[in-house]
């Protein structure tokens, strides 16, 4: 942790220090949460949709708080709350800023320089989280570094991401994420990356960027701010991808299976819980469910090779690696194999979901379970429709979907080919899980799949609650034989 003086965080942040024993104090981490505040953390009261961080001053205060940042147009509440939380111990100072979430950036931008770690930036439509991780597992083998908190990726978790830098860190891997245009220029611009990586580009947040070509050119803004002695990784296989290396003016190193990337990885093959590859006939081996993981391992390795870390510390990184939760993580629950990949969802991340459903090895029956995928405007009418041809074409045992486009994904499936019998389009959750306990057999393989404002997780913890109650044999879970696998709680869409 970095300790950093008062004063200095007052010129950063353009604020005014007030109060306080002395201006030469220092402060700890930055905190915006009241409850987790430690003694010598930094508050930083921030103002939120349902809760002000100034409301919770004097616990803050209690807790231990060294100092804290405020906003001028709530100072004398603030001071007072402030005061309030004191007790019996000296008054702590207040940094006061025209605005607290402004200054927050300000603060990591100074924070920025002071630290020679190299930094790298990614993002893209999907699997940023994923990709942040593989990295920092691989690079962890033989040094030391940081990487975005949980899903610390916008104009508030960044910053404080970058705050986290101290001078024993070699490294940082920092995830950014984008609803709209500039954002990922304002994103950099704060963390200054000197390595870039794009994951993907899909149709996610398309209703904030207004078209694909505006998620192109979003995402694109970390390429245009790398520098000219940075780098670049970019998917060769997708022309999307390729396509955007223009505009970067630094050098670009493109990864992928064909011949036309500068890193190639061959003879790739999939058992269920290993991904294993080849790239220039050294073998390696990720602990993960899907063949889509290869993107990111491969953006792992690039890194790597350019930082000069051997083969073996290679290989040890990638055997460290964990799934984040919600990404395609794989639990055994009673019986059954159940891939939790409820994160978040769209229609890229939908299609490498099927492809791992479908290349499960020795599942009993492949079941999926999705619901909406969301923010995608125009585009959510195909998207659903085709989110069900895809289940058609991996020919799943039963497909469970629960949403307002879950009509869609019937329509779709049925257009691809996928049995009636095989369909089950829910009203809501319940039914969903009642026509869900009417299939479960042991051996069973379930993906469960959809955006996070549909909180898919909720099947997950069913299938945990129903695990830990009873013996399969106590439960009815093995159907009868002889009849379809089950029923529609209502009515199919009709086949278009």
């Amino acid at each position: 942790m970095t300790h950093t003086s008062l004063t200095s965080l007052a010129n950063a942040t353009r604020g005014a220090l007030i109060g306080g024993p002395s201006e030469d104090a220092r402060c700890g981490r930055v905190m915006i949460d009241s409850r987790l505040i430690l003694p010598g953390d930094l508050f930083w009261a921030l103002p939120g949709e349902h809760h002000d961080g100034h409301d919770f001053l004097a616990e803050a205060q209690q807790r231990g708080a060294s100092a804290a940042v405020v906003q001028f147009d709530r100072l004398p509440q603030a001071q007072q709350l402030w005061q309030n939380g004191a007790q019996h111990s000296p008054e702590s100072p207040l940094i006061v800023v025209e605005n607290t979430l402004t200054a927050l950036a300000e603060y990591a931008h100074w924070h920025r320089p002071n630290h020679e770690a190299l930094v790298i930036g990614v993002t893209g439509s999907f699997g940023k989280t994923t990709t942040r991780e593989m990295i920092h597992a691989v690079l962890s083998a033989s040094h030391s570094g940081i990487r975005s908190v949980k899903n610390f990726n916008n104009h508030i978790g960044l910053p404080l991401s970058v705050l986290e830098l101290n001078r024993s860190h070699d490294f940082a891997v920092f995830e950014m994420g984008a609803s709209a245009l500039d954002e990922i220029a304002l994103l950099a611009e704060i963390a200054r990356p000197d390595i870039g990586v794009i994951t993907g580009i899909g149709l996610a947040h398309v209703e904030g960027f207004g078209s694909p070509e505006g998620i192109i050119r979003g995402k694109g803004e970390l390429l245009e701010a790398l520098p000219l002695s940075g780098f670049a990784i970019v998917p060769g296989d997708d022309p999307v991808t390729r396509a955007m290396a223009s505009r970067a003016r630094c050098p670009v190193l493109f990864v992928g299976e064909s011949e036309i990337n500068h890193v190639r990885a061959t003879n790739v093959r999939l058992a269920n819980q290993r991904l294993t590859f080849e790239v220039e006939q050294i073998e390696y081996t990720v602990p993960v469910s899907g063949r889509h993981f290869l993107t990111a391992a491969l953006s792992a390795l690039t890194i790597a090779n350019e930082i000069g870390i051997s083969p073996t510390n290679i290989a040890k990184g990638f055997a460290s690696f964990q799934a984040a939760p919600g990404r395609c993580q794989v639990h055994h629950i009673g019986p059954w194999i159940v891939i939790d990949d409820t994160y978040n969802a769209n229609p890229a991340s939908m299609r490498a979901a099927c492809i791992t459903l479908r290349d499960w090895q020795g599942a009993n029956k492949r079941l999926l379970i999705t619901g909406d995928m969301l923010e995608l405007g125009t585009h959510a009418e195909q998207s659903h429709i085709e989110l069900g041809r895809s289940a058609a074409e991996i020919a799943v045992d039963g497909l469970f979907v629960i949403g307002e486009h879950a009509d869609l994904v019937v329509r779709g499936a049925l257009a691809g080919g996928l049995r009636p019998s095989r369909l089950a389009q829910c009203d809501d959750l319940e039914i969903l899980l009642t026509a869900l306990d009417c299939v479960l057999e042991p051996g069973d393989v379930l993906l469960v799949k959809g955006s996070r404002g549909m909180r898919m997780e909720r099947v997950i913890a069913w299938l945990r609650e129903k695990a830990e109650g009873a013996e399969v044999r106590d439960q009815g879970l093995v159907p009868n034989k002889s009849s379809n696998m089950f029923s529609s709680p209502r009515p199919l869409a009709p086949n278009p």
